[in-house]
């Protein structure tokens, strides 16, 4: 009776799994949505009249957000933060924080990417600290950061800077300095907007990834678990390892980010399935590694897609013109697709096309319309 009483339990945790598995794919659209929602709220009102001052591109910033959502990894999007945020001021840098210590990352206009790396903040006075403590951007004077970094990087011309708390699940997890050098330029509510949207991306990418892992382990339960795959170290390491969501039970594994790590058994009847079902199997671990990725960004793009046009994705549909109603936003992504892999091991993956056949025509390339073309 025990035993059957057992078999029951698993069976119908494996039933809920699958069901939340199923309703948490479905809402990532909405959720992602809100958030969007969320980030524009919090644009503040100088940030609004500065954008809509003559003479500028209104839709700099909207393209900087842009380019940050197109990072599919933590170190994608922390890196268009800081070229998008060098836009809007002359020296940016980041710094992670971790076990009450923050510790450079990398920056822009430093002279060198790597000028701040390991270099360490005092979180404990000036604006590094008011930042910390109450999670709010906080102007202040170059003074106010400390001799020694001033000693190390100097300081601006006007002596303004701003430190800008980046923030994952109610936590700061790193912190951004940025000021006008030479030239003065400091626009502080578009690298506040920029910041906030960062932190929103991070929050979206990790909770896309957990829904995932749910899936595969929904998936795996239903046939015989074989022997416990050894992982290797990641390629690189993580600046928000200790910051990852815990949204998901421990009972399910979550992928590392970012980086692909490989697998190996140490069951030699094990791993011909594995490798069967791995599409790039045959190929270097770097190649393989780029197919991956360029999946990866091929998917992001058509989900964004999606979720800016669900009205022209669903008359689309019905009337199976989608490719006339999208040609814009698919020829756009398609441009920024080739731009990142169509030079790489994965070009001839034709991953863009096959994402939109997959997730906009759900898998029904007539939907597309006759205009439609590889």
């Amino acid at each position: 009776m025990a035993e059957q009483n057992q078999k029951q339990q698993k069976e119908t945790r494996q039933l809920v799994e699958r069901a939340v598995a199923q309703a948490f794919q479905a809402q990532m659209p909405q959720l992602q949505a809100q958030i969007v929602q969320l980030v524009l709220q919090a644009l503040p009102a100088p940030a609004a009249a500065t954008a809509a001052r003559p003479g500028e591109d209104p839709g700099s910033l909207v393209h900087s957000v842009s380019n940050i959502h197109a990072g599919s990894t933590q170190k994608e999007i922390l890196r268009a933060l800081l070229d998008s945020g060098g836009g809007y001021c002359s020296r940016i840098a980041l710094f992670v924080v971790k076990a009450g210590a923050a510790s450079g990352w990398q920056s822009r206009g430093f002279g060198d990417d790597e000028a701040v790396k390991d270099f360490s903040l005092d979180l404990n006075v000036g604006p590094v600290a008011h930042t910390y403590q109450n999670r709010v951007a906080t102007p202040g004077n170059i003074a106010e950061m400390g001799r020694r970094f001033v000693g190390q990087f100097g300081g601006p011309a006007n002596e303004q800077v701003l430190v800008l708390p980046l923030t994952l699940k109610e936590k700061v997890a790193a912190l951004v300095y940025a000021d006008g050098g030479d030239t003065g330029k400091l626009d502080s509510s578009a690298l506040e907007l920029l910041v906030i949207a960062t932190s929103a991306w991070l929050e979206v990418v990790s909770l896309r990834k957990q829904a995932a892992a749910r899936e595969d382990v929904t998936m795996t339960s239903r046939v015989e678990p074989a022997p416990p795959p050894v992982q290797t170290v990641s390629s690189f390491s993580d600046p928000f390892a200790g910051h990852a969501p815990m949204h998901v039970p421990a009972s399910i594994p979550i992928p590392p980010e970012p980086a692909v790590v490989e697998m190996a058994s140490t069951h030699a009847g094990a791993a011909a399935p594995a490798a069967a079902a791995d599409p790039w199997a045959g190929m270097s671990a770097e190649d393989a590694d780029v197919h991956r990725k360029a999946q990866r960004f091929a998917r992001l793009l058509v989900d964004e897609i999606k979720l800016y046009n669900q009205a022209k994705v669903a008359e689309g549909r019905r009337h199976k013109d989608l490719y006339d109603r999208l040609k814009e936003d698919i020829d756009k992504s398609r441009g920024t697709f080739q731009k990142r892999y169509g030079n790489t091991a994965a070009a001839s993956g034709e991953y863009f096309h096959n994402e939109l056949v997959r997730s906009l025509a759900e898998d029904d390339i007539s939907i597309m319309g006759s205009h439609f073309h590889r």
